[in-house]
């Protein structure tokens, strides 16, 4: 993880810009660089690293010898660097993965080399022979990116919009902040330079559908079986493990978040399997909070003893946690009320890891809800297609949302997050089961991944079937769920009158309670550039009556004992 920025066509006078770069500083606590590309004109790029793989020679811009007219700029992790550097006999100058960017461009050009990208990354290469600047985020957008044309062809880009937002501020009386976009996923764009460093669009692709088997495949020596559900089982076990074993690269200690929950458990505890099994002097760290004796926190202190990790909880009163909103609302970048509802403990548990650990790389159970069909709502699903549509739709939204929870939540505190459940080749292929077999079976969601890893004593039987909760209840209780805390503590700070004038304040993604107008008015506050159209909607669970709210403690079969 590392925050990445760049300007492409500035003026002299725009050089103020430069301290923009700054703004996420926090992603890239270990260096920072600044560098004009001689070659180019009024381009200036900034990197803040956090050094995870080759501490000493890894930093960014990165230029190599052998091709002195590319410079690379990238925030991610590309985890078959070293089989593609094999295959293709690729002389490295570095021991950092994402060098191989610069090999696979230099001999197949863009489209190609993103497409055997085996890992997650947004990054910009610069090309001086050809005069060209390519962008590209990864399947998932796992890793973020922003960026910004202008009508005189200014081009800029950031691993956060708030590296971004000051620089379109209103010029000439002209409003500019509608100008900046989250980067796509799955896609790549070809800016052609011109005069005066400017740029001007040459070529805007997706590369990959993330329900296709990647282009990467190929390379990885997978066997998978063919036949009956046992098969299916396997293949799911196999896929999965080899999720979770290619993240492990580092040279940082790795640790994992642990809510006591499927998705979280299968990640610890097969990440704990295979660093026994790599020989790693260290044991692995879990971490999991919670308000008291929540479920989440017994549930997780269970597994811990299971795996035979260094266990952390972290314990958070009503009050820390409504201190933090503010703070949540502007790492985030969001005002949508379930990723700051969500965020709010995770941002959290990463302040505690990064003060007082030695912990960098979290492995996160992220994206396995979406996927395999996870949430409460499924169970209402119309029938086994729809719940197919709404979980690829998901799937095709999850940087606007849970993605982007994640990682604002962790990089605001200098930490690495890495989501083995959005895996290129695992996806892929859960997606190409049969719809039936993925939809909630005897009345439990994600019954099919449940069932793949039954009988292998990876985790305890009512750990593996614990049923999902909605997230307020596991983090706290029932009884004083974390959701009702904060409606009722900030309902107070929010007038009826304010209420009734929502409509007119914000006819963008209007807020329909107060929580929601509360969060919405923090967000103006925070970020002056008016860049709400960031957030496209508020998520809403489907198929349900849920009163405006998105917990699944107001949808009518929520029952933490049985559903």
């Amino acid at each position: 993880m590392c925050g990445i920025w760049a300007l492409f066509g500035c003026d002299s006078t725009d050089i103020k810009h430069y301290a923009s770069a700054f703004a996420i500083s926090h992603r890239g606590p270990d260096c920072y660089q600044l560098q004009n590309v001689s070659q180019l004109r009024n381009c200036t790029l900034a990197f803040h690293r956090l050094c995870v793989v080759d501490t000493v020679r890894g930093t960014q811009p990165m230029r190599l010898v052998q091709y002195p007219h590319l410079t690379l700029l990238c925030n991610g992790e590309i985890y078959n660097f070293r089989k593609i550097k094999e295959v293709f006999g690729f002389s490295f100058e570095t021991a950092c993965d994402c060098e191989i960017i610069l090999h696979l461009y230099n001999k197949f050009g863009i489209e190609k080399t993103v497409s055997l990208l085996d890992g997650v990354f947004a990054c910009v290469i610069l090309d001086t022979n050809t005069n060209k600047v390519m962008l590209a985020r990864d399947t998932y957008g796992v890793r973020p990116m922003f960026y910004f044309t202008t009508r005189n062809g200014m081009l800029g880009l950031c691993s956060e919009a708030k590296g971004l937002g000051d620089i379109l501020k209103i010029k000439n009386g002209e409003e500019q902040s509608k100008l900046l976009h989250p980067f796509p996923p799955a896609h790549y764009m070809v800016y052609d330079v011109v005069e005066g460093g400017k740029v001007s669009l040459e070529k805007s692709e997706k590369f990959h559908l993330f329900a296709n088997r990647p282009l990467h495949w190929q390379y990885q020596n997978i066997e998978l079986q063919e036949g009956d559900l046992d098969a299916i089982h396997a293949n799911i076990r196999k896929l999965f493990t080899n999720a979770v074993e290619k993240r492990l690269m580092a040279s940082r200690r790795v640790g994992s978040l642990l809510s006591g929950g499927l998705d979280s458990s299968l990640v610890a505890a097969i990440t704990a399997k295979k660093l026994k099994a790599h020989h790693c002097p260290q044991q692995l760290q879990t971490f999991s909070i919670g308000m008291g004796e929540s479920p989440d926190l017994i549930a997780a202190r269970k597994v811990a003893d299971h795996i035979g990790s260094e266990h952390h909880e972290v314990n958070f009163t009503a009050e820390e946690g409504i201190q933090a909103v503010d703070d949540v609302i502007y790492a985030t970048e969001s005002f949508d009320i379930t990723t700051i509802r969500a965020s709010t403990p995770m941002y959290l548990l990463s302040k505690y890891i990064s003060q007082q650990t030695d912990t960098i790389v979290i492995m996160s159970g992220e994206g396995a809800d979406e996927l395999a069909q996870g949430y409460i709502y499924f169970h209402k699903q119309p029938s086994a297609e729809d719940g197919d549509k709404e979980s690829r739709r998901l799937l095709e939204d999850l940087h606007l949302f849970d993605v982007l929870r994640t990682d604002r939540s962790t990089a605001a505190h200098g930490l690495e997050v890495r989501a083995p459940f959005l895996d290129h080749a695992f996806t892929s292929y859960y997606l190409s089961l049969d719809s039936e077999l993925r939809a909630p079976t005897k009345q439990v969601e994600k019954y099919l991944l449940r069932s793949a890893f039954d009988k292998t004593g990876l985790l305890p039987n009512d750990i593996l079937w614990r049923k999902k909760e909605a997230f307020s209840d596991g983090v706290s209780t029932k009884e004083k769920s974390w959701f009702m805390i904060l409606k009722t503590s900030l309902e107070s700070k929010v007038s009826d009158e304010e209420l009734a004038k929502a409509a007119e304040t914000y006819p963008h993604c209007t807020p329909k309670t107060k929580e929601g107008l509360y969060y919405r008015k923090v967000f103006e506050q925070r970020f002056e550039t008016h860049v709400s159209h960031l957030i496209p909607y508020i998520w809403l669970p489907r198929w349900m009556e849920c009163d405006n709210d998105p917990s699944a403690r107001v949808l009518a079969n929520y029952n933490n004992d049985e559903k």
